[in-house]
């Protein structure tokens, strides 16, 4: 097998899909006036080249971007600058609203400034866990699941229907997985609720529960080649054959598939986790107003939402985006029914507790 190079793709190549990114003339003339800056913080590949571009030539706003890899990290960054962020825009899980709205790290989302929301599919704007305490926290851009990912040229399909392979000596040295997101897997794999949302009210056995899965990660951690923190690295590994196998979002393998490597992904019967990704304005954003325009112009059209699936390999929550991709670039994000059945949402309830287990667990996972 040869060394594998990953392709950028490109979109809004003509004036007539110029017209789809902002909304009026009159939306221009004021975008150039306020000219300055976004400061956002996201995951690579989030913002299409093409569209960032565009969207500073034709509004005089520069973007700058400081690309995150793990939720808990930009929780911690924005955390440290409290009530005088750095930043606008930062990419929330919506999973893990509850824990930056209990710290003030977001602003209410004024959605009657965005005249595009309406270009998002009412299943992910207007479900239930994009509403707390009577507001929007974010705009749902792209959404995704824990898979397991595997090259087709080694791993059958049939040995990726069941995670217990992922911790085989069949494959030892040859896997990786972030390992907090393992631990929720590890315990669903056990049969226990890894939202922890079942266990709000014992404490005791959410305790057990967890120390149970620390304990079953550290006996397989001879098996695993790395723990590894984001999709570039796991693509990387993959491409570098370090490894046949991983449980890795599935974003950065649907783009290692439409680029034409040999690696394909399944939800084991065990069951998964899905999550949204979405845009939001840190509490106090230096830039508010430049943050709305940005906002408004990504929730433009379809084929931005499309461009976004096409650069990221995550699934696009805007309305029409499939209508812009290759039938290929469908397949790779789309599962069989039988494997969806298996598939959970993460959800937040339980998140305060749940991550006062894990995180200390995780750091004796890597210690030990």
């Amino acid at each position: 097998m040869t060394k594998f190079k990953l392709n950028r793709r490109t979109f809004l190549g003509t004036a007539a899909a110029t017209g789809a990114v902002l909304a009026s003339p009159a939306y221009l003339r004021r975008s150039y006036a306020a000219g300055g800056e976004v400061n956002i913080w996201t995951y690579a590949n989030f913002v299409p080249e093409d569209f960032k571009k565009q969207f500073e030539d034709e509004t005089g706003i520069k973007v700058n971007i400081r690309l995150v890899d793990d939720q808990g990290k930009q929780f911690n960054l924005l955390a440290a600058e409290a009530s005088n962020p750095t930043v606008d825009i930062v990419t929330v899980a919506g999973h893990r609203f509850l824990q930056f709205i209990d710290s003030d790290l977001l602003a209410p989302l004024d959605t009657g400034r965005l005249t595009n929301w309406g270009n998002i599919n009412p299943v992910y704007s207007e479900s239930d866990w994009a509403t707390i305490n009577g507001n929007k926290w974010g705009a749902p851009i792209l959404s995704g699941m824990e898979v397991m990912a595997y090259n087709t040229d080694v791993v059958d399909p049939e040995e990726a229907k069941t995670w217990d392979t992922m911790f085989s000596d069949k494959y030892a040295g040859q896997t990786a997985y972030v390992l907090q997101d393992m631990m929720s897997i590890v315990m669903l794999k056990m049969g226990y609720d890894g939202n922890m949302v079942a266990y709000m009210d014992d404490p005791e056995k959410a305790a057990a529960i967890v120390a149970e899965a620390r304990d079953y990660l550290i006996e397989k951690k001879p098996l695993v080649r790395k723990y590894y923190d984001g999709g570039a690295e796991v693509q990387q590994m993959f491409v570098n054959q370090d490894i046949v196998m991983a449980c890795a979002w599935n974003g950065p393998i649907a783009a290692l598939m439409n680029d034409g490597f040999p690696v394909a992904m399944s939800i084991p019967k065990e069951g998964s986790y899905g999550f949204v990704y979405t845009y939001n304005v840190a509490n106090n954003a230096p830039n508010a107003d430049n943050a709305y325009t940005f906002l408004n112009a990504i929730l433009g059209s379809g084929e931005i939402g499309a461009a976004m699936t096409k650069a990221s390999g995550f699934i696009s929550t805007y309305k029409d985006a499939s209508q812009y991709l290759t039938d290929a670039e469908k397949a790779s994000t789309s599962f069989p029914e039988e494997e969806l059945a298996n598939m959970k949402f993460f959800r937040a309830e339980a998140n305060k507790m749940k991550y006062e287990l894990v995180d200390p667990a995780v750091e004796e996972i890597k210690a030990a």
